[in-house]
């Protein structure tokens, strides 16, 4: 009797397989695949100057490479969108009691770090990366930063209060990781 061990090879490679295309990302996989497809931007999306009679036939050659005369640059597209009178040339005249009125209600202007402090909370804020970083990495980390115990907290807060002292007074009790035996962070 012939018996063959080909199918727990053939098993075994395919739960291997199934294992790596299931930590792929189903976006990137759909379209390294071609399955899944990108609409064009409609904002990147330009038009191009209509073909006109030149004034006369005596026109040199156009040279290759040479942005055509007709058409204007993005910038400057934006810039006579925006602004009008930038685009005809005149001098920006002053804004109107409306466009300050407009300024004022804005609030204050932005804090020059805005940019550093939303690029930090988008990395705090990072998905997770599949189903093969969920199993490698099954563990939860400890979320960043140290929690204020609330209630001695504002404990605190009162004792300074009425006793006249600053809030700053005093150390702030802060609550305290729970400590792990070594067998209890396996399961």
């Amino acid at each position: 009797m012939l018996t063959s061990n080909r199918y727990p090879g053939r098993i075994g490679l395919f739960a291997i397989c199934a294992l790596t295309l299931g930590g792929c990302n189903t976006d990137k996989l759909g379209r390294t695949f071609g399955f899944v497809r990108d609409a064009p931007d409609e904002f990147t999306v330009t038009t191009r100057a209509p073909l006109a009679m030149p004034p006369s036939y005596a026109l040199p050659p156009p040279t290759p490479g040479v942005p055509r005369p007709q058409e204007q640059s993005e910038r400057e597209k934006a810039e006579q969108a925006l602004v009008p009178q930038t685009a005809l040339g005149s001098a920006p005249a002053d804004p109107s009691p409306g466009q300050q009125a407009l300024v004022q209600a804005a609030g204050p202007p932005a804090s020059p770090g805005i940019r550093a402090t939303v690029d930090q909370d988008a990395l705090l804020a990072k998905p997770s990366e599949g189903f093969v970083d969920k199993l490698m990495f099954w563990r939860k980390t400890p979320p960043p930063g140290i929690v204020v115990d609330p209630q001695k907290e504002g404990q605190r807060l009162r004792e300074n209060a009425a006793l006249g002292q600053s809030q700053e007074t005093g150390d702030t009790p802060i609550i305290q990781p729970k400590q792990q035996g070594w067998l209890e962070g396996i399961f």
